[in-house]
C-alpha cells in the first residue's frame, strides 16, 4: 500500500510514490488534455458560445483544453437548474446524503493521481504538493461527514416550559450556494466548500478558479459518478467576470468564497446590499508573519520558513512573506535560509526533484520582477530577482525565489499581499515590537513562531493576531493546515465569519438555525 502524502511527512520515502506518479504520467497529456470541456447544468453537459483555449503554465507549447465560458444565459439555467433542485436534495435525510458525499470520497480517490497530475499541469504545482492536496480532500469530504454524523444533523432538544411542549432546535439548509473557488487549491479548496454544502442539503452552482476549468471538470465528475441528482451541482467555467455576475444574481441563497481581499469584500458589500443579508463565507489572503527569537533552533526555523515561503511559488494565501528576527541570530538564521533556498529546485514540475515551478500568470510575473526592483532600490536583494532562461524555462514563467532584507516596516512589500516567491527579513530586539509590527497589517490568517522558551511561546500564543498559529513546525512556519487537524480562520481582512474551514465550525455555517415549539395533547 502506498503512503499518503499529507503537508508535514516531507521526511517520509516517498520513492514508490513517484514511482506510481511516472506511471500515471506516462499517457496523461494523450488521455486527458486537449479536449473541450463544457459546463454542466442539471446533469447535461452544455456547450458555450464563447470557448477559451487554456495553455499549460509548465510548457506553454502544451494545451490544456478547450473549456466554455459561461455567459448570462449559462448562469440562469444554472441557478434555474439549481433552484429546481432545491426540495428533493433539501429534503433527502442527512445520513442518505451522507452515503453519497461518502461516494464522493471513495471516487476522488480512486481517480487522485489523474486529478493530481491535472492540478500539477494547470497550476504548476509539485508533484508532492498536488498529490498532498488530494490527500487533503479526501480528509476533508470525510471530516465534514463525520461532523454532520456525530452532530445527529444539527438537531438537538431544548428545555421545555411544560410537560407537554417538545421543544427542538435545528439547522436547516439554506437553498442555492454560489461557491467561487480559487486557482492556487483548485481541489481542495473547491471540495471543501462544494461539500459542506451539499452535506448541508444545499444544491450549487459551482465556478472553479479561471485557470482552473480542469480540476473543476474531474471534480464534478467524481460527484456524478458518486450518484449525485441532476441538477445539485451545476458547473460553470468563465473568469472573473462570471463570478461578479453570480454575485449580482437574487437567485443565491449563499456564497462561499476563497480568494482576495478586494474581491471578498466587494462581494460582501454587494450581498449586504440586497433586500436582506445572506451568508457570505470568504477567506481572503494574508501577510503572513513568522517569528525566529533567539532561544530557536535556526536549522528548523530556516527550513519551515523556507518551505512556507517558496512552496507553491508562494501562491498560497498562507505563504510566509515575511520574517521577523532577533537582532542577535539575525545573520546566523539568514546564512542558514540563504543555503537551503539557493539549493531550491526550480522547474518542471514533472520531475520528482522539483520543489518550485513556474508563476501561473504573466501579472504575477510582472507583480515579481516589479517587487524585486522595489526591494533592491529601497533595501537589500540577498537572493532572487530573476526570470530564468533557457530549455523549459523559455516555455513558462520561472523565476529565483528571493529574500530580501532592509526595507521599513511601513514598505508596501511588507504591508501588501503579494502572491509570489517574495520573502522580507526584519530584525527585532523584543518579540513584543515584532508581533505588534505583524499584527498591524490588516490580514490575519496565519503566522508563525520559533522559540525554545515557554514565555515567548506563550506571548507568540495569546498576542498574535490570526487565525491559525504554528510553533516550531519545519514543514511549514505558517502553511501546512490539515481538516481535523488544524483549523483555518481568517481574523480581519482575511475572513468575513470569525469561523474557519477545516474544523467544527465550518459546516454549521452552510445551514441557518430554527427552533420549533409542538404543543401535544391538547
Amino acid at each position: 500500500m502506498l503512503p499518503r502524502v499529507t503537508y508535514s511527512n516531507i521526511r517520509a520515502d516517498f520513492s514508490s510514490v513517484h514511482t506510481e506518479v511516472d506511471r500515471h504520467l506516462d499517457g496523461f497529456e494523450r488521455r486527458v488534455l486537449g479536449q473541450d470541456w463544457g459546463c454542466q447544468i442539471g446533469g447535461q453537459g452544455v456547450v458555450a458560445a464563447e470557448v477559451q483555449t487554456l495553455l499549460c503554465p509548465i510548457d506553454g507549447r502544451i494545451v490544456l483544453g478547450h473549456f466554455a465560458q459561461a455567459d448570462q444565459a449559462l448562469l440562469e439555467r444554472a441557478v434555474s437548474a439549481a433552484r429546481g433542485a432545491v426540495p428533493a436534495w433539501s429534503s433527502t435525510s442527512w445520513q442518505q446524503r451522507l452515503v453519497i458525499i461518502r461516494r464522493f470520497a471513495d471516487e476522488v480517490e480512486r481517480d487522485k493521481f489523474d486529478i493530481a497530475i491535472a492540478c500539477m499541469y494547470e497550476v504548476g504545482k509539485s508533484r508532492m504538493e498536488a498529490l498532498g492536496e488530494v490527500e487533503e480532500a479526501i480528509d476533508l469530504i470525510r471530516y465534514y461527514s463525520q461532523q454532520m454524523e456525530s452532530n445527529n444533523g444539527y438537531e438537538r432538544a431544548l428545555e421545555r416550559a411544560f410537560p407537554n411542549e417538545e421543544t427542538s432546535d435545528i439547522l436547516r439548509p439554506l437553498g442555492v450556494f454560489g461557491i467561487i473557488a480559487p486557482f492556487n487549491f483548485p481541489i481542495a479548496l473547491s471540495i471543501s466548500m462544494v461539500s459542506c454544502a451539499l452535506i448541508a442539503g444545499n444544491t450549487v452552482v459551482y465556478k472553479p478558479g479561471n485557470v482552473s476549468g480542469l480540476t473543476g471538470a474531474l471534480i464534478v465528475r467524481a460527484l456524478e459518478r458518486a450518484g449525485l441528482p441532476a441538477g445539485t451541482v451545476n458547473l460553470l467555467l468563465g473568469d472573473g467576470t462570471l463570478g461578479a455576475a453570480m454575485v449580482d444574481h437574487p437567485g443565491f441563497d449563499g456564497f462561499a468564497f476563497t480568494g482576495s481581499n478586494r474581491v471578498g469584500m466587494d462581494m460582501l458589500r454587494k450581498v449586504a446590499s440586497g433586500r436582506y443579508n445572506r451568508p457570505v463565507l470568504a477567506e481572503m489572503g494574508g501577510k503572513n508573519p513568522t517569528y525566529v527569537t533567539a532561544s530557536a533552533n535556526l536549522d528548523v526555523a530556516a527550513e519551515g520558513v523556507m518551505r512556507s515561503a517558496f512552496g507553491l511559488q508562494g501562491q498560497k494565501c498562507s505563504a510566509g512573506s515575511k520574517v521577523y528576527v532577533n537582532a542577535g541570530v539575525a545573520q546566523a538564521f539568514i546564512d542558514r535560509l540563504l543555503a537551503l533556498t539557493k539549493n531550491v529546485v526550480v522547474g518542471d514540475p514533472r520531475r520528482r526533484e522539483v520543489f518550485m515551478g513556474p508563476l501561473v500568470s504573466d501579472a504575477s510575473l510582472d507583480r515579481y520582477l516589479q517587487a524585486c526592483t522595489d526591494a533592491a532600490r529601497d533595501g537589500q536583494l540577498l537572493h532572487g530577482g530573476q526570470r530564468l532562461h533557457g530549455g523549459i524555462f523559455d516555455q513558462g514563467r520561472y523565476v529565483t525565489p528571493a529574500i530580501v532584507s532592509g526595507l521599513s516596516a511601513d514598505h508596501r512589500l511588507n504591508r501588501d499581499e503579494l502572491f509570489l516567491p517574495f520573502l522580507s527579513v526584519l530584525t527585532f530586539d523584543f518579540l513584543e515590537d515584532a508581533v505588534a509590527d505583524g499584527n498591524s497589517v490588516d490580514y490575519g490568517l496565519t503566522a508563525g513562531c520559533y522559540a525554545q522558551d515557554e514565555q515567548e511561546i506563550l506571548h507568540f500564543t495569546e498576542h498574535a493576531e490570526a487565525g491559525a498559529l504554528y510553533v516550531n513546525r519545519v514543514s511549514g512556519a505558517t502553511t501546512g493546515a490539515w481538516p481535523g487537524m488544524q483549523t483555518f480562520c481568517g481574523w480581519k481582512g482575511s475572513g468575513t465569519t470569525c469561523k474557519g474551514g477545516l474544523g467544527t465550525y465550518y459546516l454549521p455555517q452552510f445551514m441557518r438555525e430554527q427552533s420549533r415549539t409542538i404543543w401535544r395533547n391538547l
